[in-house]
């Protein structure tokens, strides 16, 4: 039954996709000014261009001249998945000017628009339901402003229609949503999962004494707590825009992290410096992590709350993984399967890095030119 187990984590390997991006969002900002709601959504051009076609001609590039010639069908279908509503009636959307803008993961289409509500607002009813039959792992990031204060909330299928005061905003309601929020991205984010993993293969063979369960779990303890530190520390400079870097270049840094840390495996680079080699590691892989919470241009206010239970949700989500990892392995650690699933297994693992470096370092797989 363990050995099926295992198989079946290889074969999962083996069947992630070719890119492991930053998952599907968008960007959604309110302003409210009595019964007027002023609003700007920011909508992937790669997923719009997948629900509804952008590239007219079929070559696999975008221009400006295509996306501005599809306007009115961006604004029909997005504005169709969005409903606002506020003291009992529906508020009336009016679409406005279109724009393009660029986030860490590529171009976005700017949708501005004014929403006019029968009375001042004191609750706000948004029902998101962009690509909700499309991705069901689609989300969409919630900024609302009102009188100089900020609050915020995600939305996904779970969660698509919530009531948000004005008056009283429920923080506590807005921090556990950026929890689940980090335990999700840490479970769907398939590069930071197989760096772990390829750092946690060879814990239950190292650990001194091998036969020691507390021994191998020392050494995971060292391993994951100098990742956790490093990616907290740039996840949080990054977030507060204190340090910026290069989308391309942190996505490659991952890529290539991943392809190192499986390679240990097969021959040694860290040489029991494994710590060492994940708090560096982490550095970059907590840039990648920042992509979510900078691409929300929060005020420092509410930004420092969603930091907090962001990163709090990665660690749950991060320990998730350990705790189920770790006893499996030290139960197989003698075994020929366990010793095959290591070399094998980190083998495929840096297999796949490498295919994420080479799209990610010279973007072969780019289409969103002429923006």
């Amino acid at each position: 039954m363990m050995k099926r187990l295992f198989l079946m984590l290889l074969l999962c390997c083996a069947m992630l996709p070719a890119q492991a991006h930053k998952p599907s969002d968008s960007y959604l900002s309110l302003d409210v000014q009595q019964q007027r709601v002023s609003g700007q959504w920011d909508i992937a051009l790669r997923d719009l261009d997948y629900a509804i076609g952008l590239d007219q001609n079929g070559d696999g590039q975008l221009t400006w001249d295509e996306i501005r010639t599809r306007h009115a069908a961006i604004a029909a279908y997005a504005l169709e998945r969005l409903h606002i509503a506020a003291e009992g009636s529906a508020c009336r959307i009016t679409p406005g000017e279109q724009l393009i803008d660029h986030h860490t993961d590529g171009a976005y289409n700017v949708l501005r628009f004014e929403a006019m509500c029968a009375a001042p607002v004191s609750t706000l009813v948004v029902s998101y339901h962009l690509f909700a039959d499309l991705d069901p792992q689609h989300k969409g990031l919630l900024r609302l402003t009102h009188q100089g204060k900020t609050s915020t909330a995600i939305f996904d299928p779970a969660h698509a229609e919530q009531h948000l005061s004005l008056t009283a905003p429920d923080r506590l309601q807005q921090f556990t949503a950026y929890v689940k929020d980090g335990v999700w991205h840490i479970w769907i984010g398939y590069d930071h999962i197989l760096f772990l993993l390829s750092l946690l293969l060879p814990a239950v063979l190292l650990a001194a004494p091998a036969d020691n369960l507390r021994g191998a779990f020392i050494d995971v303890l060292k391993v994951v707590t100098a990742f956790t530190l490093a990616h907290s520390l740039t996840l949080t400079l990054a977030s507060l825009s204190l340090v910026s870097l290069p989308s391309r270049l942190v996505e490659s840094a991952i890529a290539a992290s991943v392809v190192l840390a499986a390679v240990n495996n097969l021959y040694p680079l860290f040489r029991g410096r494994r710590p060492w080699a994940a708090f560096g590691f982490g550095l970059i892989h907590g840039f990648g992590f920042a992509s979510v919470l900078i691409d929300l241009g929060l005020p420092q206010g509410a930004l420092l709350a969603s930091l907090f239970g962001f990163n709090l949700g990665v660690e749950i989500g991060q320990l998730c993984i350990v705790a189920a990892f770790l006893p499996l392995a030290y139960w197989l650690r003698h075994t020929w399967l366990y010793h095959r699933l290591l070399t094998a297994g980190s083998a495929l693992i840096a297999l796949i890095a490498v295919v994420w470096f080479v799209e990610r370092a010279f973007d072969v797989q780019a289409q969103w030119i002429g923006l």
